[in-house]
């Protein structure tokens, strides 16, 4: 038994772990790599391992950088099922098809801007790509052992990141013995809006952790409502424009739900708010439909809800089509808009963005992680100047952050997550994350009396004996 750890290894994106168990392999996750876009489509489209010989794919959530090269893998030649919760496959339909969209109209934008003898652009998978993967998908419930192949047994349980998030623990036999791997995929943290808290960890041989913000604490999830608040009523008071880059699964419907609270409330005028996002749409619908992710406050507000829809509101418009979101443009503020993507790497926000990135009185509002050298990074790292679309504008608008809408674990939260299994566990193994960052952890995993802790390398192959 080993596992190879081919993405999110000693960084924070593309989410890939091939477990070997004999002569079956099943691979945990099949994200896309985030970064600078050469880097990022070298990565992605050359998959590391032969597809072919993977037997099945079980995925822990439908974010992007654990799901979005799941098309390449189907056409490269994987032809076994994609193991996910209910909720995720859901989000899936629409998320990989929407990532196929990306993918052929960013190479159709590169290819315009060719110069004569340059090579085309190919995208990494189509749209068409993603539905034929998306047959191959195949749903299993919290609490529910499946076999993915003979000698391997998992389980999901709630992970509290996002809507269908899990963790997973496995039951490996090879040769008579029997091995328990746990995988965290994303930690959620407690007291989350709209999600329950994840759940504890079981009883483990080996652990493969994220460690995403292994070094810091967040602070208080309370602390999001009154920020988000203030960040309205500054806007508001010089009659600029909103602009908050967020992922369409789950920031967007958080922010959403949020902003209905504190107009609800009276604490910010009722001004227009637009989700300027055809996958939010779609994802909302999703939301809408899979309440048995809900914790117990959203279940209560639902069921208040004249409609039980707890992400609609009478200001609240949601913007499918591009004709629509190009007339947002040419309205007057004070508004807020909420358009995907949250690392402002690709998708409609970019044109907000250009259109108020410039005006002193507007707002770039970041409520996600920004992962190194992408556009949100740097505009949220005090950058001059940043190109939009390949022109570049001088960065007027200001720029805020806030922290506690974080979807991820802290330090705190991963140590007390693993605190009551720590001291049996022979391995554990930290993904997902930044080195300083895995560094801080594995020191902290240490010190509370763990006895082996690793920082897999891409490629690296850990035996589990």
């Amino acid at each position: 038994m080993d596992i190879t750890f081919w993405g999110a290894a000693q960084t924070v994106t593309g989410s890939q772990h091939l477990l070997s168990v004999g002569n079956e392999r099943v691979l945990l996750d099949c994200g896309t790599y985030q970064g600078r876009r050469e880097d990022a489509y070298r990565i992605n489209r050359q998959l590391p391992f032969e597809a072919r010989r993977v037997d099945a794919m079980v995925l822990s959530h439908a974010h992007i950088d654990h799901s979005g090269n799941i098309p390449n893998l189907v056409k490269s030649g994987f032809g076994g099922h994609v193991y996910a919760t209910p909720a995720t496959v859901d989000l899936a339909q629409s998320m990989l098809r929407d990532s196929g969209r990306i993918q052929e109209e960013d190479a159709y934008f590169i290819n315009k801007r060719l110069r004569i003898g340059e090579p085309r652009r190919e995208p990494i998978y189509t749209e068409q790509d993603a539905v034929r993967a998306l047959s191959q998908f195949v749903a299993q419930k919290y609490g529910a052992p499946f076999s993915p192949t003979p000698n391997t047994r998992v389980e999901y349980r709630d992970a509290g990141h996002m809507l269908g998030s899990a963790w997973e623990i496995w039951n490996l036999q090879e040769a008579g013995r029997e091995v328990r791997l746990c995988f965290s995929g994303d930690l959620g943290r407690s007291g989350l809006p709209i999600l329950r808290d994840p759940a504890p960890m079981p009883e483990a041989d080996f652990l493969i952790i994220e460690s995403t913000y292994g070094d810091r604490v967040h602070p208080p999830i309370t602390d999001a409502l009154p920020q988000l608040e203030r960040a309205i009523r500054d806007v508001v008071q010089r009659g600029g424009k909103l602009v908050i880059p967020a992922f369409a699964v789950g920031r967007a419907q958080e922010i959403v739900y949020c902003i209905d609270s504190l107009i609800a409330d009276n604490r910010i005028p009722s001004i227009p708010v637009y989700v300027d996002s055809p996958l939010a749409v779609d994802v909302t619908k999703a939301f809408r439909e899979h309440p048995e992710c809900y914790d117990s406050e959203t279940l209560a507000r639902a069921s208040r809800e004249r409609d039980g829809d707890p992400f609609g509101f009478k200001r609240l418009t949601y913007v499918r089509e591009a004709s629509d979101s190009k007339k947002l443009n040419d309205i007057d503020g004070p508004f807020i808009v909420i358009s995907a993507s949250g690392m402002a790497e690709n998708g409609r926000v970019l044109h907000h963005l250009r259109h108020n990135i410039e005006d002193p009185r507007s707002m770039i509002l970041f409520v996600s992680f920004q992962a190194p050298d992408t556009l949100g990074a740097k505009i949220l790292g005090g950058a001059p100047f940043v190109r939009i679309l390949g022109d570049e504008f001088r960065v007027r608008a200001e720029v805020r952050r806030i922290e506690a809408f974080s979807g991820h674990a802290d330090r705190t939260d991963l140590l007390a997550w693993v605190a009551p299994r720590l001291k049996a566990l022979r391995g554990i193994f930290l993904v997902h994350g930044e080195v300083d960052q895995m560094k801080s952890l594995s020191e902290a995993l240490v010190s509370a009396g763990a006895r082996d802790v690793r920082m897999p390398a891409r490629g690296e192959k850990i035996n589990l004996d």
